[in-house]
């Protein structure tokens, strides 16, 4: 990076960091002073940013950061490896960074990217380590963002006009967008492995290559903003919402996920589960990952509209079982030997990876400790299976279960289970202190 920055390939350099939501915010540098201060020394900023809502307002009622407290600084440390050249930007390069309490100088225990960290932490004290893969689904509009926002995001008109799963004519319509951002992508330091149409009108799914965790929710973070400044620069939009329209299918982020011991992924073994050869490890990973499912699903569905997604018959998941290639199920295992993972369908497209991952792992390694046996594989339509559990229907349920939680606590600590609690219920509070366009639809007129 140094010679790009000394010869004026890259002359700004991007240090940011998600909030809660998985928004990314920082700011720009110039490279030179980059190189020469912010690479060693980094930067701060206001710690208000892991207390705001969607409109940038501060809530009240966090205990770490607060009015009272004046609403100070941390430090932002760039993660070097993370360097890379945003190639979707004019001279540009991008750099992900974690935050840090300037006077302890430990890692913001609520940022989201250090609750990943602490339990990959414990993974490896375990002797393991984590590979993922993030595939994530999102629908394309040929309004731009500021169109889509000045008609309130209503009567947009997607990129495509039927169902275009794997279809490659449409698809070849919307090459322009999605075939820019594969190429930014890989230009960027993210390998990407495909894109394809998906079961809606202008819907699409990005994948990338798998990596070890903590890299995956970083290329996760860094495709998101990429994707929506791509689109933003040709006046298209694009929504990772889980559920934009109930007539059409949600957008997921399924996520792919195996347990390595040294060079060997650790899920196999010799235990026959249907055509599956598995380990103990497999077993109790996976058992420990369904059994608190319902605790963690704040952090795989985060907003009001996630839970619109859970739909029978949609392709999203409804209940909780696991079953070998089985679309209809929240636990699908795929692959064998070496390529044996388990695929949870049950994230939405509008997840923060950081926390979607740090749950999996807390879950699966509370698995490994207890030895927590999954129930039986399952065979058939689980949509059709009314005696499973169910993921909740709202938010609110799903808050509720994840703040009286002893797991959560236990695994992230009080003080993020409390901080995340009240997070989630004011995102629930501002729905309620709101009027929809359902409401009006229904009874402006006919009540």
């Amino acid at each position: 990076m140094g010679a790009k920055v000394e010869s004026g390939e890259i002359d700004t350099i991007v240090v940011g960091f998600t909030d809660h939501y998985g928004r990314v915010h920082g700011k720009r540098f110039d490279a030179d002073f980059f190189m020469t201060d912010v690479a060693s020394h980094g930067t701060h900023g206001c710690d208000y940013l892991l207390t705001v809502d969607m409109e940038m307002e501060p809530v009240p009622g966090y205990t770490y950061a607060n009015w009272e407290l004046g609403y100070g600084d941390f430090h932002m440390v760039p993660d070097l490896p993370t360097l890379r050249v945003a190639s979707w930007l004019d001279r540009t390069a991008l750099v992900l960074s974690d935050l840090h309490d300037p006077r302890s100088h430990e890692l913001v225990e609520v940022a989201p990217r250090s609750i990943l960290r602490r339990q990959l932490e414990r993974a490896a004290e375990l002797g393991y380590t984590a590979q993922g893969a993030s595939e994530l689904e999102y629908f394309i509009y040929l309004d731009s963002y500021r169109q889509a926002a000045a008609s309130k995001y209503q009567d947009l008109t997607p990129a495509g006009w039927y169902i275009e799963d794997y279809h490659l004519l449409q698809g070849a319509r919307e090459e322009h967008y999605n075939g820019a951002v594969r190429r930014h992508l890989s230009a960027s330091g993210i390998p990407v492995e495909n894109s394809k149409g998906e079961w809606g009108r202008g819907q699409h799914e990005m994948n990338i290559r798998y990596t070890d965790v903590l890299a995956m929710a970083d290329r996760h973070t860094v495709m998101k903003l990429a994707m929506k400044e791509i689109a933003d620069s040709q006046d298209l939009s694009v929504t990772f919402m889980a559920k934009p329209q109930m007539s059409e299918a949600g957008s997921s982020c399924h996520i792919h996920l195996s347990l390595w011991s040294g060079d060997d992924n650790a899920f196999p073994g010799d235990l026959e589960e249907g055509p599956l050869h598995v380990s103990p490890v497999f077993r109790h990973f996976l058992g420990g990952w369904m059994a608190h499912v319902q605790e963690v699903m704040p952090f795989f569905a985060p907003t009001i509209n996630s839970y619109k997604r859970y739909q029978d018959g949609s392709w999203a998941p409804t209940r909780v079982a696991w079953s070998y290639d089985n679309r209809t199920a929240g636990f699908r295992v795929v692959g064998d030997g070496q390529s044996l993972r388990i695929e949870c369908r049950i994230p939405g497209a509008d997840c923060n990876p950081y926390l979607v991952y740090a749950a999996v792992i807390a879950s699966g390694l509370d698995g490994i400790a207890n030895e927590i046996e999954p129930p039986a594989l399952f065979s058939g339509n689980v949509y059709q299976a009314a005696e499973l559990p169910r993921v909740p229907y709202t938010l609110r349920d799903a808050t509720d279960q994840f703040a009286e939680s002893d797991f959560i606590s236990a695994a992230f600590g009080k003080g993020v289970q409390e901080h995340y609690t009240h997070f989630f219920r004011n995102e629930q509070e501002a729905f309620n202190n709101s009027v929809t366009d359902w409401e009006r639809w229904r009874y402006f007129e006919r009540i």
